[in-house]
């Protein structure tokens, strides 16, 4: 009996060591980028006021690579350079971490820091914070 305590007690410090290392692998930073939210970016297409950090910077990004609207502060990023890209934004934030100071430029402009995390050069979540 005690024999099949101490395999399953290494079992299971074995699966969490893995389970840990793959944790770490997916919160690799495989970019960052500095983005400055200014008055056409806290609009959408119809004049709506765009409030939710993932919609601001969906934004952002397509008056960058749709449109060719930029402010000193705006970088160009190797991933949101699509519509299809772009829509991954939501899950993207809610997977990372909106810093409040950068929650707050946000909503009335200013630069911030995006870094995104992923595996295999792919997304997986996004934090945003000011640089």
């Amino acid at each position: 009996m005690r024999h099949r305590i101490q395999l399953l007690k290494t079992a299971a410090v074995a699966l969490g060591m893995a389970l840990a290392s793959q944790a770490a692998v997916a919160q690799e930073q495989i970019s960052a980028f500095t983005v400055f939210i200014g008055k056409s970016d806290l609009t959408n297409d119809k004049g709506a006021t765009l409030s939710e950090p993932w919609k601001v910077l969906r934004q952002d990004r397509a008056n960058f690579h749709r449109f060719g609207v930029s402010q000193p502060g705006d970088q160009w990023d190797p991933y949101f350079g699509s519509s299809q890209s772009r829509k991954s934004l939501q899950t993207l934030v809610a997977r990372g971490k909106v810093d409040p100071k950068a929650a707050k430029r946000l909503r009335s402009g200013g630069i911030i820091l995006v870094r995104v995390f992923g595996q295999g050069g792919k997304p997986t979540a996004i934090r945003i914070s000011v640089p």
